[in-house]
């Protein structure tokens, strides 16, 4: 039960509104000294790519793979090596992923939803009037707003992981470190054995958008910016959730302007231009350069710089709340934190309560609809592009599955880790409907580096392999302690690459910075990044993600592959899940999650023994 407890008197000016926390640390007072994203050594990460191809390629194809690799490791990789070297020391400000991640993302050429829009949804409230759509949206912009206000003042709670909450994440640990230079700060963490990780993705959270631009896009940020945009039916809304002073406004006048918003009858738009972002991005940008020219410079503009979109549309079914981010300028780390602080802040606190929706009346809203002018070119464009979005969503699947006879609680008494268990059942379904393994992506955060981005854990690996045979195998004569002894072994490699990865020692992000030098040199790019097996297993047919948390209800995201699956997975104290997606004619969702449910209780069924 929750119980609400509010003033009757009106309270937005105060502080306590303003801001979400009030961090004895300042938010950035680790930044500084974090530590820099290391290079692997060349002949390690030759070791772990070779050992990620053994479960993929058979004899004929490994003994291509290895010689090229050989070659590679004695020759050009030694060169390429050295210029990543002496580039990354010439760039102490930063990491040597962080420029060519960045680079790789905004000339990729793909349109942005389902390929690069994941998306996270809350689960409900405890009270159903609090999820009704006018009083859930007023309390996430302004739990929202709360956050943005903190992290500007520096007095959000630094992103801190403590490997031992119970001794670090405390008022000492807290009281020590704010008292430590800033240049030195992350060693004092250290010595609590708690590690700072990486904040300065968080700028752009707000006032953030990608720009579209002929062959490369560009990030544009606009911090002075107070307006939020809002979109329902395809038409464009806008009011200052700041006032001129950079103070939140208060609960009913954000209420009464999205109220008026959600009241305005309008049919929906027969021309809506904001299909026009689901094209590919050089269309998008030469249908932008023409919308400028035809009059909607200050409408573009509105809309790039707001402080974010918020969507309110009507759907039959219930009515959840989510969120959505282009993955260009950040990661799962920063958009989790704020996804979690604002569902703590609006179950804790809302500051929007269900029996005021009548008092709005006598608010004023003071909203501005955003009209664009359209002209034919432009309506054509749009046209085209209901139908090209309509014909590309009609052919994505999606299905899901929960299941509540395990979970982290229980994977912990049994000794194995939980990732490790979700990994294996991704390659144990598709192993039953296909027997074939295939490549595979797991992505995993190097934010405890100074601008670390991700790194790949491979999953399938050779134990991976021997137990999705035994078990696939009906007439497997091996028994069910000896499967189980399999799995633990799959788990214990499993961890040693989440280790790894987690530590920038994978392989992916250094051979994919090698290959940008390789590609930039007068010579010719190294066999190693020609050989099929290279390309191959950077085709993941398999494409995992989690974002685990109580908060999240679920997430996901698309197939990156047209022949793919995107398996977005959550792992709970009691139970675990995941959201599957793939393209209609290549693999069916809903027949994975089938195999998905049957691979799930075979495992459980081993390791109870």
């Amino acid at each position: 039960m929750y119980l609400y407890f509010r003033s009757t008197v009106t309270a937005h000016d105060t502080n306590e509104y303003q801001y979400m926390q009030f961090s004895k640390i300042p938010t950035l007072h680790f930044q500084k000294s974090l530590p820099r994203l290391p290079i692997p050594k060349l002949e390690d990460t030759c070791r772990r790519y070779l050992n990620a191809q053994k479960p993929l390629l058979d004899d004929k194809d490994l003994q291509n793979t290895s010689s090229y690799v050989s070659k590679f490791l004695a020759n050009e990789g030694q060169s390429l090596q050295k210029q990543l070297l002496q580039h990354d020391a010439e760039n102490s400000h930063t990491s040597y992923i962080s420029e060519p991640w960045f680079d790789m993302y905004l000339r990729d050429r793909k349109p942005l939803p389902i390929n690069y829009n994941p998306f996270l949804v809350f689960i409900p409230e405890s009270d159903p009037k609090y999820d009704e759509q006018l009083v859930k949206a007023t309390n996430l912009v302004i739990s929202s707003m709360r956050f943005l206000k903190s992290l500007r003042e520096n007095i959000l709670e630094p992103e801190v992981f403590h490997l031992n909450p119970e001794k670090s994440d405390t008022n000492l640990f807290r009281n020590v470190t704010r008292l430590i230079p800033s240049h030195f700060s992350y060693y004092g963490a250290y010595l609590f054995k708690a590690y700072p990780l990486d904040m300065s993705q968080y700028k752009n959270l707000f006032n953030t958008t990608r720009i579209p631009e002929l062959e490369k896009d560009r990030i544009f940020h606009d911090p002075s910016a107070k307006h939020l945009v809002v979109m329902r039916k395809g038409h464009f809304y806008a009011f200052d959730v700041l006032d001129a002073n950079g103070a939140i406004r208060g609960p009913k006048e954000i209420a009464a302007c999205l109220k008026a918003i959600l009241e305005d009858n309008r049919a929906p738009n027969k021309h809506p231009v904001g299909i026009l972002t689901t094209s590919e991005r050089d269309q998008w940008a030469q249908a932008r350069s023409h919308l400028f020219k035809t009059g909607n410079q200050e409408i573009l503009n509105k809309i790039d710089s707001a402080v974010y979109i918020i969507t309110l549309d009507d759907e039959v079914l219930d009515g959840y709340g989510g969120m959505n981010f282009e993955h260009s300028w950040g990661d799962g780390v920063a958009v989790l934190r704020f996804f979690q602080d604002m569902k703590a802040d609006i179950s804790k606190k809302p500051r929007f309560h269900p029996d005021e929706v009548g008092e709005l009346a006598k608010e004023s809203a003071n909203i501005e609809r955003l009209e664009f002018s359209i002209d034919a070119k432009s309506e054509s464009l749009i046209n085209q592009e209901i139908a090209k979005y309509r014909k590309w969503t009609d052919r994505l699947c999606v299905d899901h599955i929960i299941y509540e006879e395990f979970g982290k609680e229980q994977c912990k008494k049994l000794g194995v880790s939980p990732d490790a268990i979700m990994q294996l059942t991704f390659q144990l379904a598709l192993y039953i409907l296909e027997g074939k393994l295939v490549s595979t992506y797991e992505s995993c955060s190097t934010a405890a580096f100074k601008h670390g981005r991700t790194e790949t854990i491979r999953p399938c690996t050779l134990a991976t392999k021997a137990i999705c045979t035994a078990m696939a195998q009906n007439n497997s004569k091996l028994s069910k302690s000896e499967l189980k002894k399999m799995i633990k072994d799959c788990s214990k490699a499993h961890n040693v690459l989440t280790r790894e990865a987690v530590m920038g020692q994978g392989f992916d992000r250094h051979l994919f910075a090698l290959k940008k030098i390789s590609e930039k040199s007068n010579y010719n790019m190294s066999a190693i990044f020609h050989d099929p097996a290279y390309h191959a297993i950077n085709y993941n047919i398999l494409s995992t993600s989690t974002l685990s948390s109580p908060d999240v209800l679920a997430g996901g995201f698309g197939p990156v592959v047209p022949d793919g699956y995107g398996i977005g997975y959550m792992i709970q104290e009691k139970r675990l899940g995941a959201v599957v997606t793939t393209y209609e004619g290549s693999r069916n969702a809903s027949k994975y999650i089938q195999t998905l449910a049957h691979a799930f209780k075979n495992i459980c069924d081993v390791l109870h023994t």
